[in-house]
């Protein structure tokens, strides 16, 4: 008696079962299993940042700001030297489409100055943070490491010596002549350094620089020597930090750097720095 042959009726029930099997991804769903409350779908990739590339920072500082911050150069004779001056060093970096910098020094007869300009663009690597929000995490670290005084309202005394309420007068509108930012309207708390430094002047936020900023201003306590001082002016717009430190540190011992003068001269360029990457 002749056996009956099932192998295509096997055939048939593999196909089926192979057909099941597989059917998802013909779909177009995914099964990558990233976003367990939705299955078959993946999580959407977090925004990039604004910015792409950052610009050449030995050359981001025009000559006429160079002029201002570094006085020094204006009084070098010779025109190798000057040149050398004016360009700069950039600093040492392994991307540069991730962070780039340039330093500058400069003597003069009354003191020698530095600075420095740093940008870094911010790349998260994870899919569900966006670099905005990366820049924005370490910009917070940043502030934190700058150890900024608390702002809070204080009683100041006028040049008579009778008190004044500050909280009073710094909620209003402030006079033409004062020259700090919004932001410093309530002044800061005492610190070791209120002495040699107004309460309008003293570390703080800003809010008229990029997305968030902030200035930082010390000054050294050595004794020995002239005392030198450094103001950072560091602001966050979308994606990129841009830090700047000016230093000054005059010849002659006992002077002391103009905070003022220094604050304004290190945020006008950071200002610039800062129109520069809106384009």
């Amino acid at each position: 008696m002749q056996r009956k042959a099932y192998v295509p009726g096997v055939v048939a029930l593999l196909a089926a079962l192979l057909a099941g099997c597989t059917g998802g991804s013909e779909e177009g769903g995914s099964t990558d299993n990233s976003n367990p409350g939705r299955p078959g779908t993946s999580t959407a990739a977090a925004q990039p940042g604004k910015y792409t590339t950052l610009p050449e920072a030995c050359g981001v500082v025009s000559r006429s700001t160079l002029d201002s911050l570094l006085p020094g150069i204006k009084q070098l004779t010779d025109e190798t030297q000057r040149t050398t001056a004016y360009a700069g060093e950039a600093t040492l970096t392994y991307d540069t489409d991730r962070k780039v910098g340039c330093r500058w020094k400069v003597e003069s007869t009354n003191a020698t100055d530095h600075l420095l300009v740093d940008f870094e663009r911010v790349v998260s690597y994870d899919n569900a943070v966006s670099d905005d929000s990366q820049a924005e995490t370490l910009f917070a670290q940043q502030v934190t490491a700058a150890d900024l005084p608390v702002p809070v309202p204080s009683t100041t005394a006028t040049p008579s010596g009778s008190a004044t309420t500050a909280a009073t007068a710094t909620t209003t509108s402030p006079s033409p002549s004062s020259s700090a930012s919004p932001s410093a309207s309530l002044s800061a708390s005492p610190s070791a350094s209120s002495t040699l430094t107004p309460a309008d002047l003293q570390p703080r936020l800003l809010d008229d620089l990029g997305d968030e900023a902030f200035v930082d201003d010390a000054l050294s306590s050595s004794g020995s020597t002239a005392k030198q001082r450094t103001v950072t002016v560091a602001f966050r717009t979308s994606n990129v930090i841009v830090t700047i430190e000016y230093e000054e540190q005059p010849a002659t011992v006992g002077v002391v750097p103009d905070s003022k003068e220094m604050q304004d001269k290190a945020r006008k360029l950071a200002a610039q720095l800062a129109d520069s990457l809106a384009g």
